[in-house]
């Protein structure tokens, strides 16, 4: 996960907050699955083509799943409460999970159709069609994927990042649709479910790839290294703070976490600690302006290990 300045900008979208690109990604989302899936359905009843039912299913799916990212970007975002101390952020974990099982299924009954199709090949119908609505797809999922990629750079949530997936996924699915359905029309007619079925393929790959970004999320996985590092530097970046230890990070949807022990001299009064510790903070969210940070202050060479079953003396037994 990396960090970004509060604000992304774009063409005509720059004077939007990090949350309203969010919330527009989200609403572009579903309103673009409607709309390819009306489309894609009406060609497949007209042409039959194996590659265009791949293509509907991936987008019937793809509105699902907009739908569950529309909501869940939303409660990600409620406040903590008394049953949620910590917030909501990992509903978008959930929502990214989801979507994972979801790609699984529609990957394993669309490569069950395309085989069925290669054993019992069928021409297709309105070629024209079909390569029309394959076009359109690309370019309103293009417009998309863009707008994502505006939400992506000011806020990390991982059920856009999932979202996102399914739509870079589209690009790629559309893409080969279009290049079975014109092999077809040009006499090829295997070809359609060979696409089909590449497709297919192509959604578990990226259903895979979303399911481990959940799972770092539900597990608690830390930032990469250089991003730990760089938050030890930012509050050690005080020549009153004589230590960091104990540093830990954690992702939770839209938001990190910082947890940190900080050694400062005995002699400090606890409103100058205090003054130093909310200094460090403030360094952290310029660059992290979506974390949630506890420091806690030891006296240098006094401290003992604490803090319960992850303390350093637990740590040192392992």
């Amino acid at each position: 996960m990396t960090s970004n300045p509060p604000h992304a900008k774009g063409p005509g979208l720059h004077n939007l907050s990090p949350d309203s690109l969010v919330r527009l990604a989200t609403t572009l989302s579903v309103v673009t699955a409607c709309v390819m899936v009306a489309m894609k359905g009406v060609t497949l009843y007209l042409s039959g083509s194996q590659s265009i039912l791949a293509s509907l299913a991936d987008s019937g799916l793809d509105l699902l799943a907009s739908l569950i990212t529309f909501g869940a970007v939303r409660y990600a975002k409620v406040p903590p409460d008394k049953e949620h101390p910590f917030g909501h952020g990992k509903a978008e974990a959930f929502s990214a999970l989801f979507q994972a099982g979801l790609v699984f299924a529609s990957g394993a009954l669309v490569m069950q159709s395309c085989i069925h199709n290669l054993q019992n090949p069928q021409p297709i119908a309105r070629s024209g069609l079909a390569i029309g609505v394959l076009i359109l797809s690309l370019a309103l999922t293009l417009g998309l994927v863009f707008v994502q990629n505006l939400a992506l750079k000011s806020s990390q949530s991982v059920a856009v990042s999932a979202d996102r997936m399914h739509y870079v996924t589209d690009l790629v699915s559309n893409g080969v649709a279009l290049a079975g359905v014109v092999l077809a029309a040009l006499g090829f007619g295997f070809m359609d479910a060979v696409a089909g079925f590449l497709m297919a393929a192509w959604f578990i790959w990226g259903a895979v790839n979303v399911l481990k970004e959940a799972a770092d999320h539900l597990m608690d996985k830390a930032l990469g290294d250089d991003e730990v590092a760089r938050i030890a530097g930012l509050i050690a970046d005080d020549e009153r703070v004589l230590g960091v230890h104990q540093l830990r990070t954690r992702l939770t949807g839209p938001y990190i976490q910082i947890q940190a022990h900080v050694e400062m001299a005995p002699t400090l009064s606890l409103d100058a600690a205090h003054q130093i510790i909310i200094a460090a903070e403030k360094r952290l969210l310029d660059i992290f302006p979506n974390a949630d940070i506890l420091i806690h202050p030891d006296p240098k060479g006094r401290a003992e290990a604490h803090a319960g079953v992850f303390s350093e003396e637990h740590d040192a037994d392992a």
